[in-house]
């Protein structure tokens, strides 16, 4: 048991180091070139950076060492566990990896750089990690004002994000609010994608023993079945629920189809599936 907990240990820690540089890659690469700060520590250190020509990495570092001493206030060791591994990893990787411009655009660079950190931040969600940084008051408000974490979060990114006026002027601020939406889509995206499922629910006036043989047959996958009734004439049905993936649902609704052309289908998009009995080819 013991080494089992040791390799998941590891493979975190490579997950969180690799979630780590791609977030680096993304600030050295394309937002600070640009001076672009859209949000958090790392967008407070671009702008102090742009300022007053202080060091990125040795500012996020002062900021997240804050943020942990604040944690460790008020929140608790759990969360300082949960966050100092990221807290310092981030000015470390962002130190080490080099800074230049990849690309001339400043459009392309905000939008490459948005997407290129929702994709690192959502890594770092996918095993429960955190980079520090201002995710710290927004957990701290939620504890003992009971406000949305969310809400405290798009407040102080929108602060950082508004002081992009007073270091490169408007357009810089424009830019650092399209990146944040960016971020945002990404981030949604990727972590609905790790485990993206489809529900099909089927309903058969005269085939639905043979639906239900075809399910067994096609596949190794389960289904449920819902005792149902119509609502205007109160007749008693059964329903089917099929979870399957986004591979085999076309094949699903075809072989169904191919048995009752006129088989009452209603998909719905599943973020997550957990626990449940599900194997796809």
């Amino acid at each position: 048991m013991q080494v089992n907990l040791n390799k998941n240990f590891f493979t975190q820690l490579l997950v969180i180091c690799i979630a780590i540089e791609i977030i680096s890659i993304s600030i050295n690469f394309f937002y600070a070139p640009i001076n672009i700060a859209a949000g958090g520590a790392t967008g407070i250190s671009i702008l102090v950076s742009a300022a007053f020509g202080w060091n990125r990495s040795i500012v996020v570092l002062l900021i997240n060492i804050l943020m942990i001493i604040l944690a460790a206030c008020f929140l608790g060791k759990k969360v300082v566990a949960k966050i100092a591994i990221g807290s310092f990893l981030l000015p470390l990787f962002m130190a080490i990896t080099p800074s230049f411009k990849v690309v001339e655009d400043n459009v392309l660079a905000m939008v490459i750089g948005g997407a290129v950190f929702g994709f690192g931040v959502a890594l770092l969600y996918h095993v429960d990690a955190s980079a520090g940084g201002t995710s710290v008051p927004p957990l701290i408000l939620k504890k003992y004002f009971h406000i949305n974490p969310s809400v405290t979060l798009l407040v102080i990114d929108t602060i950082v994000t508004f002081f992009n006026i007073f270091v490169d002027g408007s357009n810089a601020f424009f830019l650092a609010t399209f990146s944040l939406v960016i971020t945002s889509m990404v981030m949604n995206y990727i972590m609905l994608g790790f485990d993206h499922k489809i529900m099909l629910n089927i309903m058969s006036e005269n085939h639905l023993e043979e639906i239900k043989q075809l399910i067994d047959q096609a596949s190794e996958q389960g289904y449920t079945i819902f005792d149902v009734r119509g609502g205007k004439n109160g007749d008693g049905k059964e329903m089917l629920m099929v979870v399957t993936s986004n591979n085999d649902y076309p094949d699903l609704v075809s072989s169904i189809l191919t048995v009752d052309s006129k088989a009452f289908l209603v998909t719905y998009n599943i973020s997550e599936v957990r626990n449940g009995f599900l194997n796809s080819n």
